[in-house]
């Protein structure tokens, strides 16, 4: 079966390619760094090459989710560098952002695509003590590749849906040889480690979610206070990681409960996707709300017009000063059948948090969140109207939802330590 996959890569590497280069027209990171997903480096630094941990986190979400562990590795193991992998540009991007602090001590690359010699050649080139991959990346021929290599493969802050695990179990062998070709996996809950061990991973343990403990940085509470400060006394509703056809259903309901919400409030909507904050804008003007965009919006201590009726936040690296800015937040992706995004963030800012019906992606943080009272399931984007003019509208509501979340995203923190220490042996 993977000599199968295999093939069926090598014949697929030219349309890959192909639509990396047309989706470069909308993202031009895309077209960059070609040799890196190709396995492509040229010449080996000469001299003895560093303990190497390589952690591949394959966008945004993922490269947020690791900042934790990135920092603590680098904290316990003065002597090593990290080769951090991603699949996008945001991904890289974001990388970029969190981990410039750490200079030369952290590496970055994209992941070369599952085929057998481009994985050895990245192996052989940096030398990686260990293989960390976050949340659900499961690569067979990278997997196959390490274990001849002699490099371990741990699965970190693990999570497997119901649905992502029907659909491994649906590439029969191919899925469950690579899955017992991972050497550890640390699952966020109990019910995700249940369903990995159906895969037969022979080490499961359960560390609970890193992203608990992500640090809020200093300069985006700084940017958020200006933000805030920008949009004056105004109650704000922030619609945050929005998917394609959920800003349409927001819109529609937002200019339909104008009346219901406070007078002035502005609405904050910032798209998941940055190809396409251009389509989201034209959208927002298409309900004929006046729109102002984060990256024209100058933080030099002027308020933004009343007349302004909507921010349209196309920043990337920016979403907890956005959530700092906000009075409560709806997090995207739950609108729509799309599993849901991560509500941790806002929660750890101590801000009331809106969810949709459908979060199958982080499911059990969902509920532990609604039953610690610190967020609020909405079954429609009508519904979520209804949900924010009752927050914006009651100051002690929102003190005591938001007070809640806070309380709900403090209690579980630890897991990165919880996983350093699995790693420890792998790293000795």
């Amino acid at each position: 079966m993977r000599l199968f996959y295999s093939l069926m890569w090598r014949l697929a590497l030219p349309l890959v390619l192909l639509r990396l280069w047309l989706r470069g027209r909308k993202e031009p990171g895309y077209r960059q760094h070609w040799g890196e997903r190709l396995g492509i480096y040229g010449r080996k630094p000469a001299g003895a090459a560093p303990l190497s941990v390589w952690v591949h986190a394959v966008s945004v979400g993922e490269t947020r989710a690791a900042e934790p562990l990135v920092d603590a590795l680098l904290l316990a193991y003065p002597d090593c560098r990290i080769v951090l992998t991603h699949m996008t540009p945001t991904g890289r991007a974001t990388g970029q952002a969190l981990f410039a602090k750490h200079g030369a001590r952290l590496v970055q690359s994209y992941l070369p695509y599952d085929m057998t010699g481009m994985v050895r050649n990245f192996i052989r080139y940096f030398e990686p003590r260990i293989c960390i991959l976050m949340e659900t990346e499961v690569w067979p021929n990278l997997i196959y590749q390490c274990g001849r290599e002699g490099v371990p493969v741990v699965l970190a802050n693990a999570r497997l849906s119901e649905r992502s695990l029907g659909k491994a179990q649906r590439f029969g062998k191919l899925m469950l040889d690579a899955a017992r070709g991972i050497s550890l996996v640390a699952a966020q809950t109990e019910a995700d480690a249940a369903r990995v061990r159906q895969l037969g991973v022979p080490r499961v343990e359960i560390t609970g979610s890193i992203k608990f403990d992500v640090v809020v940085p200093q300069t985006a509470l700084d940017t958020g206070a200006a933000l805030r400060s920008a949009f004056g006394a105004r109650p704000v509703l922030l619609c945050a990681s929005t998917r394609e056809g959920e800003e349409e259903l927001i819109l529609a309901a937002f200019a339909q409960a104008r009346a219901a919400l406070p007078a002035d409030v502005l609405l904050l909507i910032v798209p998941r996707h940055p190809q396409r904050f251009d389509e989201v804008e034209q959208l927002v003007a298409a309900h004929g709300l006046s729109t102002q965009r984060r990256s024209a919006l100058a933080l030099d201590g002027k308020v933004l017009p009343a007349s302004v009726t909507a921010v349209l936040g196309d920043s990337m690296g920016e979403m907890f000063a956005y959530y700092a800015a906000c009075d409560c937040a709806f997090v995207g992706g739950s609108l729509l059948p799309l599993g849901g995004q991560n509500l941790i963030e806002p929660a750890a800012l101590g801000k009331p948090v809106l969810i949709g019906p459908h979060t199958f992606n982080f499911a059990l943080v969902t509920e532990d969140a609604l039953a610690a009272g610190g967020a609020v399931r909405v079954t429609d984007a009508a519904d979520l109207m209804r949900q924010a003019a009752k927050l914006l509208e009651d100051d002690a509501a929102r003190a005591t939802m938001g007070a809640n979340a806070l309380a709900f995203a403090n209690q579980h923190r630890g897991a990165t330590a919880r996983t350093l220490a699995l790693l420890q042996p792998m790293l000795s």
